[in-house]
């Protein structure tokens, strides 16, 4: 998101307004910059204009309160008409908007700066276009809607027009927003170009006051219109329900005050990320979305490593995470969405592009790390919460898991988990998923099947935590020798084939002719995590991973600097991601390197410190020593649920340092 927006995040839904309050529909594409302006909801724009006016023009900001791209509770700013240094500003305008679900609400007060009666003409203009997110991407794609239709109507209330209804309809598709104002506007005009433009005249008294509230309520596709709270104060209130609901029960217990603050950012912006999922048996359960403001929904690898960062402390994240997986485990191959029978799911979407098969995101399984991080968050939850009960309700989705990985995924006839470019969907479908990501040390790119490392170190600790799971959970000792016998397999096998000897260090993946990708890469300290090296290996490459090519300042890079596949400022070949360096720490704190996982905890912690205590999804690569601030990704996603998790990774890493 750019500086110039205020992000507003409740679930499912999340808001991008500009310093003084407006949407202004022109929002960027992913590629830009700047991220989307609107309200959004399911994956669609239910707001795409509210542009305020005031005596026909619009008026000069003073004062964005608290403004930056990060997400907040609310956005605030001071507002007064444009005029010049001899003429004071008769009145002053002071919005303050919130989100709920489904909902945008805003009090718009109007103050009189003068000692006589005051008139104003406050206009706002609106509209809804329904755009799909996907089609505000920089990806040069376009999408066909036949058939679609937009529609406008005044709605009606006692005392005359109380605000407009924008309406949208594609086939059986449908969605709407409401837009309602109290007290109710004078006249609601059309603007020529859709938009519909509410208008008040407000006669103000000597200092007086006047407040509009404005509302405006989704109704997505297959959904009942929501109810806004009535203001932003409620909304708030809302919110800060959700965050004790998820804080109860649960003490934070460190000795390092900064990272216990940057911790406690991290639950508050868990409680506003999660969004709503249905179990095995159609229960309601609320899982973490992904990130805002490209992935506020249901990502398979994204809320496992969430939930396996917060287990130790807010473990009803796992115990709604699990079931959520199992119930969209695929059954049967669908090609277009890469699903085979017992493949965890990848991405969920709602939006109309899934809908109509435009987009594979529906239900999309493009992912070969998501069903081992199912099993390996299962067994860690079983383990550490004691709750057997779900272990024995899901054994027949972790059984299912286990056979995708045996033969759909690759381990019996490759030895490894590998995967292909999805040309509809993702070229990689390991973390590291963008376009040359998986590359040699020169830069080129892997081809073929690829098996990639980090990968095989969730299979390995999916198939020993699974075996435990078989052995002392499902009474199956004989399943149970099978497994332990398959990773112990595993660990051999991948020490001999991804080890460099002459660069002491394991290749990112292999290529389909088994030839090393020779990048070094911070993938290596997943295999610590997951604990596939031989206790030698392991320190070396933890120890490796400290050096300065690698780590800078703030945390380890994706891709160590001084190899041609390295770039500062790349999304996976040279940035430091907050999620990968707590995989990392949690690691180094596995094989005995305790002061190494601090270092790295004391980078992060850093880097935080410098943005309200929030880690962003990516930082820029560069290093500490030239540039005494984190660089920001251009196009990081601002609010991420593994990297507001990654703090109590950090935690957990440093305990027992």
């Amino acid at each position: 998101m750019s500086d110039r927006h205020r992000l507003l995040v409740r679930g499912r839904t999340f808001v991008a307004v500009g310093a003084g309050g407006d949407i202004s529909g022109v929002g960027g594409a992913r590629g830009s910059g700047t991220g989307p302006d609107g309200l959004f909801v399911r994956d669609a724009r239910h707001l795409s204009r509210w542009q305020l006016t005031v005596d026909g023009a619009v008026p000069e900001l003073l004062a964005p309160v608290g403004m930056s791209a990060a997400a907040s509770d609310t956005a605030r700013c001071v507002l007064v008409p444009r005029g010049g240094r001899q003429e004071p500003p008769a009145y002053t305008l002071l919005r303050e908007q919130a989100v709920a679900d489904g909902a945008f609400v805003e009090s718009l007060r109007i103050v009189s700066n003068r000692p006589v009666a005051t008139r104003v003409r406050i206009a706002l203009t609106v509209d809804a276009d329904f755009t799909d997110q996907f089609e505000l991407r920089a990806d040069h794609r376009t999408y066909a809607k036949p058939g679609a239709v937009r529609t406008r109507r005044a709605l009606d209330g006692e005392d005359g027009v109380r605000g407009v209804e924008f309406g949208y309809r594609r086939g059986e598709w449908r969605a709407r927003t409401t837009v309602t104002a109290d007290p109710a506007p004078d006249a609601v005009e059309e603007t020529g170009g859709g938009a519909r433009r509410l208008v008040w005249t407000l006669e103000l008294d000597a200092h007086d006051t006047v407040e509009v509230a404005l509302r405006a309520a989704a109704s997505p596709h297959g959904e009942a219109e929501s109810r806004p709270p009535d203001s932003p104060a409620e909304a708030v209130r809302q919110l800060d329900a959700l965050r004790e609901d998820l804080w109860s029960g649960f003490t934070l217990i460190s000795s390092w005050p900064a990272l216990a603050d940057v911790c406690a950012r991290g639950i508050a912006d868990l409680a506003v990320l999660r969004v709503p999922a249905t179990g095995p048996d159609g229960e309601a359960l609320s899982v973490p979305g992904a990130g805002v403001p490209w992935f506020l929904t249901l990502r398979g690898r994204d809320a496992a490593l969430t939930s396996l960062f917060a287990l130790p402390y807010v473990p009803r994240l796992a115990a709604a995470t699990l079931p959520a997986l199992a119930a969209t485990q695929a059954t049967q191959a669908v090609r277009g969405a890469v699903a085979q029978p017992g493949k965890i799911v990848h991405e969920v979407r709602h939006g109309e592009l899934a809908h109509f098969g435009q987009v594979p995101f529906g239900r999309y399984y493009g992912s070969v790390d998501a069903t081992p991080l199912f099993l390996v968050l299962l067994g860690a939850y079983t383990e550490q919460a004691g709750d057997t009960a779900l272990a024995r309700r899901l054994e027949p989705a972790a059984r299912a898991a286990v056979g995708w990985m045996l033969d759909h995924g690759g381990l019996t006839s490759r030895g490894y988990l590998v995967y292909r470019a999805d040309r509809g969907g993702l070229a990689h479908q390991n973390w590291k998923d963008s376009p040359g990501a998986i590359c040699s040390a020169d830069g080129s790119e892997a081809s073929g099947p690829v098996m990639a490392a980090g990968a095989q170190g969730y299979a390995y600790d999916a198939l020993c935590r699974t075996a435990w799971l078989a052995r002392t959970v499902w009474d199956d000792p004989v399943y149970a020798d099978l497994l332990a016998q398959a990773a112990a397999d595993l660990r051999d096998r991948f020490q001999r084939d991804f080890w460099m000897p002459r660069r002491n260090f394991p290749a990112l993946a292999l290529d389909g002719e088994g030839h090393q990708v020779d990048a070094l890469a911070s993938d290596a300290g997943h295999l610590l995590w997951s604990g596939l090296l031989d206790k030698e290996y392991g320190e070396a490459v933890g120890r490796r991973l400290l050096e300065p090519d690698f780590f800078s300042g703030w945390g380890v890079r994706t891709v160590a600097a001084g190899q041609p596949a390295f770039h500062p400022l790349s999304y996976h070949r040279g940035s430091v991601w907050p999620h990968d360096n707590a995989l990392i720490a949690l690691g180094l704190a596995r094989y005995g390197l305790h002061d190494e996982a601090r270092t790295v905890a004391r980078g992060l912690v850093a880097a935080a410190t410098t943005t309200d205590g929030r880690l962003p999804e990516v930082l820029a690569g560069y290093d500490k020593g030239a540039y005494p601030v984190p660089v920001p990704y251009p196009h990081a996603c601002a609010l991420e649920s593994k990297s507001a998790a990654a703090p109590l990774a950090l935690l957990t890493a440093v305990s027992g340092a």
